[in-house]
This record gives C-alpha cells, structure tokens and sequence, in this order.
C-alpha cells in the first residue's frame, strides 16, 4: 500500500533477507525488511508502540495528500496530519507491529 516494490528476496535458514525500492527510482536506496526473530524484537517493537514512538520515517511531497490515499486504501493512522513546527508528520500502523511516520516539509 505504501507503493515500494520487491527487488531482492534472498532466503536466509528459515527467514528471507527482503529490500523494497521505490518504482520511481529502482536502483536507488533499498530499504532492508529484517525478520523479528529474535527474541529481543518484539519486546522492542511493542514498547515502541505502546509508546507511540515511529519505528522509522518516511518523507512525502505532502502528508496530507499522502494520508488521503493510504487511508482510502485502508491504512489505519494511529495520528492524523498534525503540524510539528517546520513540518507536518502523520503516523500509520503498519500492520507489522510498527507505527510509521510519514513528514514533509511545511
């Protein structure tokens, strides 16, 4: 939903080593998806969320334009546009046990 597509997936024992790419810029920066297998992962994601701490960020041309279309694909926001000074953030649950954070510039 968030528009990445899949360019490596190389299996590792029995999780496999994903990066994701933007369609715009296929051989530009690889975002790595790591498995959470060990045993100090999930703790760690769930104090992040219980926390309402992002796990990452993302920046966007326009949260709210970007807001609009995740949530009409049925992307669930934890925190609506919100305006933080020199920027405008929004956070997302990716479904994954992570919250998101997309930002542009104001």
């Amino acid at each position: 939903m968030l528009g990445f597509q899949k360019k490596n997936d190389v299996p590792v024992g029995e999780a496999r080593w994903l990066t994701v790419v933007s369609p715009a810029d296929p051989d530009g920066t690889e975002l790595v998806l790591e498995p959470d297998g060990h045993p100090a992962a999930k703790p760690f994601k769930a104090a992040l969320v219980e926390d309402g701490i992002p796990f990452t960020s993302f920046a966007v041309d326009d949260v709210k334009t970007e807001f609009d279309r995740l949530r009409a694909l049925g992307v669930r926001f934890t925190q609506a546009p919100m305006d933080a000074g020199p920027v405008t953030v929004a956070v997302l649950d990716d479904t994954c046990g992570n919250l998101i954070q997309i930002a542009s510039p104001n």
